[in-house]
């Protein structure tokens, strides 16, 4: 079960909204903080899609939801919160001045996630004068309420406790976190993704493909395999008997070959955007975003209850952790029934509280340990 008492979130957007869909279906209480005027909007129609979602994976009814207040202000947004996820966009002076802020405002032992897909976290820290030592990269993947891996990683000023305790929070709604090993931009999601982004767009721009024609590559082939077990255990499969090695050997010299553009760029001109958003457009068929949305998850939700049952029952990969994950959420949707006691019910999550505070502890350490840093790096 969940060891988020309360949450917050900065930003309402794609990813901030399926993160507060994830937090909101696991019972937790949310504040959220978005200045744009359409953010209610937007924020009930993921919330439709994330609720359609857990219906098809939780046939027997859903936990109680948690309440979604609309903060005026970051400050009032993160005052009383446990867990903090800022998703705001992508620029490095935009993140400081919410940061800030978060900083400013929030409990000393809240643990702050940060969704960027690329902005090293120590970039990020510096504006953070208070309780720079509790910021973590929590990087999820699309659509958060149903994608269960987000890549955490820590700044220069990170605490190792906070990394602890993040993972902590993050499995306890039922996602897979990964700790990347060393700080470096874009982790390891993102740059799998642009390398083959790239090479995308030089397929489509060159005339090799169309976006449909690629996408159908894609998703018929190695798509499939990827679902299902990585790249690694795919080529080990690959290399036959011999394993691993056999491949890298039969394999490894085409790495050598001119087969790839991958360290240019095509120009993002008119001309390419134009091609690509056509070729897009023809693809949809005339389906909505919404639409595409809807298949999009009934799709996700389908492959992760087909893994589930793999294994011998005990589940594969990504199946694995659906199975659990939807075993809590039963368990959190038949509580209220098990307790009529209102006081019961709400005294369980009160112990789980002291969870979080772990950070408190680096937090009181700071000076001493700042101090060994700075002689490290003097």
């Amino acid at each position: 079960m969940s060891i988020i008492n309360k949450a917050a979130a900065i930003g309402g957007g794609v990813i901030g909204a399926g993160w507060v869909a994830r937090l909101l279906l696991n019972g937790i209480d949310v504040s959220i903080f978005d200045p744009d005027p359409e953010a209610s909007r937007k924020v009930g129609e993921v919330m439709k899609g994330a609720r359609r979602a857990y219906k098809q994976m939780l046939p027997g009814g859903l936990p109680k939801e948690g309440k979604l207040t609309f903060a005026k202000t970051i400050a009032e947004a993160v005052a009383d919160a446990d867990f903090i996820q800022e998703s705001v966009p992508e620029r490095l002076d935009l993140k400081h001045k919410v940061l800030a802020e978060i900083d400013a405002h929030a409990p000393a032992n809240a643990i702050v996630g940060s969704s960027t897909s690329g902005i090293k976290p120590t970039d990020m820290q510096v504006a953070m004068k208070k309780h720079p030592e509790r910021l973590v990269v929590g990087h999820p993947f699309n659509p958060v309420y149903l994608l269960p891996l987000v890549e955490i990683v820590g700044g220069q000023q990170t605490f190792p406790e906070a990394i602890e305790v993040a993972k902590e929070l993050y499995a306890s709604i039922g996602m897979k976190p990964v700790v990347v090993r060393k700080e470096i931009e874009a982790f390891v999601g993102d740059r799998l993704l642009e390398a083959a982004w790239r090479e995308a767009l030089w397929l489509v721009k060159d005339g090799i493909c169309t976006v449909e024609e690629l996408d159908d590559i894609m998703r018929y082939s190695f798509g499939l395999r990827w679902a299902q077990m990585g790249m690694f255990q795919v080529y080990r499969v690959a290399g036959g008997e011999a394993g691993m090695r056999h491949f890298m050997a039969q394999f490894g010299p085409c790495l050598k070959w001119p087969w790839t553009k991958l360290m240019d760029v095509p120009e993002f001109n008119d001309e390419l955007v134009d091609l690509i958003a056509t070729q897009s457009d023809e693809q949809a068929h005339g389906l909505s975003i919404r639409e595409l949305e809807k298949i999009r998850d009934d799709n996700l939700v389908a492959i992760m209850e087909a893994l589930s049952k793999q294994n011998k029952g005990k589940g594969w990969g990504a199946g694995a952790l659906h199975k659990d994950y939807t075993k809590q959420l039963a368990k959190l949707a038949a509580k209220p029934a098990a307790k009529a006691d209102g006081k019961a019910k709400a005294a369980k999550p009160a112990k789980k509280a002291a969870t979080p505070a772990k950070v408190e502890k680096p937090v009181k350490a700071g000076k001493a340990d700042k101090a060994k840093k700075s002689k490290k790096k003097g």
